[in-house]
């Protein structure tokens, strides 16, 4: 497990600040992982702890490929989502013919031709809160940042 040594006399000064801080990999058995409760005193409670500390950095890749999985998820289903035209507003494929950054191509694929607008994007998509989607976001972004923090 790594500990800070704290080191007096005649170390290097790193710079400006006094004392230098170093980590060295240490494997006693009597070292504080979190707190001075948990310091084994046995070599039964040191490997428990190295297979904790596995265990811990195995959930924390867990976690992020969890986060991916549902990221592609909610993207997939917010670009499921139905566009109704409202009365009176010109329709989505108008606004497209008529902007200034459109181009009019052809999409061929599989022997089809279908003829379409390719529109360039001035500014970045900013997606809105979501209640369905935006606090469990928050809840693993938490979840993970706490197993960080922990190894």
């Amino acid at each position: 497990m790594l500990s800070p040594r704290h080191s007096h006399g005649d170390d290097m000064d790193m710079g400006s600040g006094g004392g230098s801080h170093m980590s060295v990999f240490n494997n006693e058995l009597k070292t504080a992982l979190y707190s001075d409760a948990w310091t084994p005193s046995t070599a039964g409670g040191y490997a428990g702890t190295i297979i904790f500390l596995i265990f811990l950095g195995a959930l924390f890749r867990a976690l992020l490929a969890f986060k991916a999985l549902v990221e592609a998820r909610w993207l997939d289903a917010e670009m499921k989502r139905r566009y109704v035209v409202v009365q009176g507003r010109q329709p989505l494929s108008e606004q497209v013919s008529q902007n200034e950054l459109s181009k009019r191509m052809t999409l061929s694929e599989n022997g089809m031709e279908e003829d379409v607008f390719v529109v360039q994007r001035k500014q970045p998509i900013h997606r809105p809160f979501r209640l369905s989607v935006d606090p469990l976001r928050a809840a693993i972004d938490t979840v993970i940042a706490g197993v960080g923090y922990l190894l």
